[in-house]
């Protein structure tokens, strides 16, 4: 049975619909960075998430394509996930996406190296005829977050933001957004195929003792 990371890093993907402490290691993602409202129809998060999942798909059927991947296995791809800012905001203003600074990423395998990922890049582009240059390896360690699992319309999350705010002042924490600490969305469900008020997505925050 494929590696699903959803299933085994449960902790991680899996959150309850309420406030919860955790703390995420180091991984490395796909990524790709932009600016701008990410709901503008054919914008450059977009391209930008067309970009992600053809070097993911790449990386996963890369023995069909001819590399041998030292340690590969068999594995789900891992969901989108999005980490978000915007000039003067802590955390995010819901009513001025054209404001976002985004950096959309795809978590990787332990076993892709930096060359295994620069070969799916450059192969990816080839096969799709599809500029991937901008995508990038990238490693992130969000360390002390607080997350919870939404689950409703993306316009709906500031209820959920609330929800962690007030969970970390009864705690003793407080947010602790930086220039790489960043509001952070994982995507459980496909919203082209999944109505809005069905739709499940994590949301972190990094945090701090108060």
């Amino acid at each position: 049975m494929a590696f699903d990371f959803k299933k085994e890093y449960r902790a991680l993907y899996a959150p309850k619909p309420r406030p919860e402490l955790v703390t995420v290691p180091a991984a490395n993602y796909i990524a790709v960075r932009g600016k701008g409202d990410p709901n503008e129809a054919d914008g450059a998060y977009q391209r930008a998430i067309g970009v992600l999942y053809a070097v993911a798909y790449t990386l996963k059927m890369s023995g069909r394509n001819g590399r041998a991947i030292e340690g590969f296995f068999d594995y789900v791809v891992p969901p989108l996930e999005g980490f978000w800012r915007q000039d003067g905001v802590d955390g995010v203003d819901y009513t001025d996406k054209s404001g976002f600074y985004w950096t959309s990423v795809i978590r990787l395998p332990e076993f892709v190296t930096r060359e295994d990922f620069a070969w799916a890049v450059e192969t990816a582009a080839k096969k799709k005829k599809l500029d991937c240059s901008c995508a990038e390896f990238l490693t992130i360690e969000e360390g002390l977050c607080v997350q919870m699992l939404h689950v409703g319309s993306y316009d709906d999350e500031p209820a959920a933001v609330a929800a962690m705010d007030a969970f970390l002042k009864e705690n003793g924490y407080v947010n602790d957004f930086g220039e790489t600490r960043l509001h952070h969305e994982i995507y459980l469900s496909d919203p082209r195929k999944t109505p809005p008020e069905k739709r499940r997505t994590v949301i972190r925050h990094p945090v701090k003792k108060g």
